[in-house]
């Protein structure tokens, strides 16, 4: 290719396309003049970076497609409309889609802590072993609720805070590999099992569920999630559906764990205050345990109502359906497939006939 001959046949419509990239403001005829020197100028490019790679060419070039692509389509701008699409349709639709998979990480998380709980406060030489006899009386005596006011509260609520939104990170992330989400959930029901296990032994199960329950409930649902959307990535993976690639399979997984991650955030938030400012709070147990009863419920019936309904509108036909939907949970159905740059055909009808008079 010759390079020069090249540049000064096309020249002229690259230095169009840019002062139309330029121009604040474009008519229709303009419009539809942009459109096609983009086209044009993309093919450009590709014929340059084929036969003849000249770096301060391609360069510019690529610079200008972009220019003229963001153009084009335009420059999404985050709005609190988009904060509000995501708390009401984002968020609680991916929770409500992967239910089966965090409602089962529940369950046998809830069953293997339960177990060693009653294993440890039965075996006391269990506790002895894991954690020693001096160290099982003094987390008796002081040690356990002394965690709570250890330190200042926002303190305590900000290391709470990215403690839990690290390890629900680390399910999210690591779930297509299995055995990391398994070895974590493992460790905190240990965790809870044998501490538990030891307060019970001493006859202090009053104490252990008095102070864990308030922010608990809320706080170890937000594990179960990271942990069910993680496990529900591995199984994308594992086990594509039939009408899926695995490739495509594990990508509209991956990114229902982002809009997940992000939401737990927000989620973690909360449950860190409710462990720093209620759970070590001067009232009755009952008050306490109420307020963090009522916050988790409170969080079942945003994620239903909410899911259910954001799920329900994902199965309406296209043309019923919001776009952002569409856009942001891609229909599995090839029959109903939806991109935000399509458009339906337009419908062609037959020139009326005239009729001589």
């Amino acid at each position: 290719m010759d390079l020069d001959a090249y540049v000064a046949e096309h020249g002229h419509q690259w230095r169009r396309l840019e002062l139309l990239c330029d121009r604040r403001r474009l008519d229709v005829d303009e419009i539809d003049e942009m459109v096609l020197l983009y086209q044009r100028t993309a093919t450009h490019l590709s014929a340059l970076r084929s036969r003849a790679p000249d770096p301060a060419l391609v360069s510019r070039l690529s610079q200008l497609v972009l220019r003229a692509r963001a153009r084009i389509t335009g420059r999404q701008r985050a709005s609190w409309s988009t904060v509000g699409r995501f708390l009401t349709v984002g968020f609680p639709g991916a929770v409500y889609r992967a239910w089966p998979w965090w409602c089962a990480v529940a369950t046998g998380f809830s069953l293997l802590s339960g177990f060693l709980i009653w294993y440890v406060a039965g075996n006391p030489g269990t506790a002895a072993a894991f954690i020693g006899p001096d160290a099982a009386a003094d987390l008796v005596d002081s040690g356990f609720a002394g965690y709570y006011t250890e330190f200042s509260a926002p303190t305590f609520a900000f290391h709470l805070w990215t403690h839990n939104a690290w390890i629900a990170a680390q399910c999210l992330a690591a779930g297509v590999l299995v055995v990391p989400v398994l070895y974590l959930l493992w460790q905190n029901a240990l965790n809870i099992g044998v501490v538990g296990g030891v307060m019970v032994s001493y006859g202090r199960s009053d104490v252990f569920f008095g102070l864990i329950t308030p922010h608990g409930l809320l706080e170890l649902t937000g594990v179960f999630v990271a942990a069910g959307v993680g496990l529900r990535t591995a199984w994308a993976w594992i086990s594509p559906p039939d009408h899926l690639g695995r490739g495509r399979s594990v990508a509209e997984a991956g990114r229902s764990a982002i809009l997940v991650a992000v939401g737990l955030v927000g989620l973690f938030a909360v449950s860190a205050l409710l462990e720093a400012f209620v759970t070590p709070a001067p009232v009755p147990v009952a008050l306490r345990v109420g307020v963090g009863a009522a916050v988790w419920l409170g969080f079942f019936a945003y994620v239903v109502l909410l899911g259910r309904r954001a799920v329900a509108v994902e199965r309406l036909p296209v043309e019923r359906t919001d776009p952002w939907l569409a856009e942001l949970w891609p229909s599995t159905d090839p029959t109903r497939a939806w991109h935000p740059t399509h458009r339906p055909p337009p419908t062609h009808r037959p020139p009326p006939t005239h009729r001589p008079h």
